[in-house]
């Protein structure tokens, strides 16, 4: 995943748009906002859902860890049609007459036979959802043709959405190791080499979040783009959902690490931005959110007195199908509760 935020500044040819060496018309300062503005809401929404989904996520896997590397090798079409059906399926069902004829499948792979029989796929659908995987795939020939800024940003919202909801960090300590590394790494290669911009920049794949800089002068055909790397909203995004996670854990109703982390999120980001935008280069966006997204949780942790629980804080294990079920519904009954009294 991309991990830098660039910056088509003032109509520069090297900054997100055809490399032909013509000089672009400067954008106007209402299409800046609008641009970074859509970028920012756009990395909000996959965090915040894909946390609250996250909680209630049940803790299985469809494929057994050595066949997850072969699915990642799939093609970007292929996946981007899969992550945005199930992205938009709980959407979807609301939609659906209450007379709509569904109907249950499941599709079954195993290997070996008798008491070695092993499963490699077991995964269970219906008829809506081969209904959202239809409309998905509308999109998935649409990019596949056209690679329409829209569609691409439909597929990585769904990649993104997907990551915070699906990967899961089992403790605080081990989320601030893996932010900790992919700070350093992120910082070497946007300051150090331009590896990370120039791929963001020339690979068409919907690893990256974009939104023109020039729509309201060209419309939906406009190509000025700033763009952010997915890696920005995956990495800090399943860190923000493990804290979500821990307040539901502390059972007090409330979810201040959450709400939190997820202001320090909107910090970085826009600290980002506004560090970009005044030194016109592309910035490592997790130099400015992990500092953001750890210390902050951290500082309220010391105010309250809770750095020892929070540093204790550690999920069972998946493997355990009754810690599972007692885990995920208390863990139900305590996020419903918080959002209807937040609603309140």
């Amino acid at each position: 995943m991309d991990s830098a935020l660039s910056d088509p500044h003032n109509g520069s040819a090297e900054a997100g748009g055809p490399a032909n060496g013509k000089t672009r018309p400067p954008s106007t300062p209402e299409g800046i906002a609008l641009a970074y503005g859509s970028l920012l809401l756009m990395a909000l929404l996959p965090i915040f859902f894909g946390a609250l989904r996250s909680v209630r996520c049940a803790r299985g896997k469809i494929f057994s860890q050595e066949y997850i590397n072969l699915l990642l090798s799939m093609y970007f079409f292929v996946l981007g049609i899969l992550a945005l059906s199930h992205t938009i399926s709980p959407f979807m069902n609301k939609f659906f007459p209450v007379n709509f004829p569904n109907r249950q499948y499941q599709l079954l792979f195993t290997q070996g036979s008798g008491e070695n029989k092993e499963e490699i796929i077991n995964y269970e659908f219906d008829t809506k959802d081969l209904v959202c995987l239809g409309l998905s795939s509308i999109v998935g020939v649409w990019y596949l043709l056209r690679k329409h800024w829209i569609a691409n940003n439909l597929f990585g919202l769904a990649f993104s959405l997907n990551g915070v909801e699906l990967l899961h960090l089992n403790n605080v300590s081990t989320g601030c190791i893996l932010l900790g590394g992919l700070f350093i790494y992120d910082v070497f290669w946007v300051f150090g080499t331009n590896v990370m911009v120039t791929v963001a920049k020339s690979f068409e794949a919907p690893i990256k979040l974009v939104f023109p800089q020039d729509l309201l002068e060209k419309g939906l055909e406009a190509d000025n783009f700033a763009m952010l790397g997915l890696g920005d909203v995956v990495i800090p995004g399943i860190f923000i959902a493990l804290l979500l996670r821990f307040d539901i854990s502390l059972k007090k109703n409330t979810h201040t690490y959450f709400y939190t982390s997820f202001a320090a999120y909107i910090f970085g980001l826009g600290l980002t931005i506004f560090i970009m935008h005044i030194f016109k280069h592309a910035q490592p966006a997790l130099l400015y959110l992990v500092p953001a997204c750890i210390g902050f949780p951290i500082l309220v942790a010391l105010a309250k007195g809770e750095v020892t629980e929070m540093f204790s804080y550690e999920e069972s294990s998946p493997k355990d199908p009754a810690a599972v079920t007692e885990s995920k519904e208390g863990t139900e009954a305590s996020a419903s509760k918080g959002l209807e009294k937040k609603e309140k």
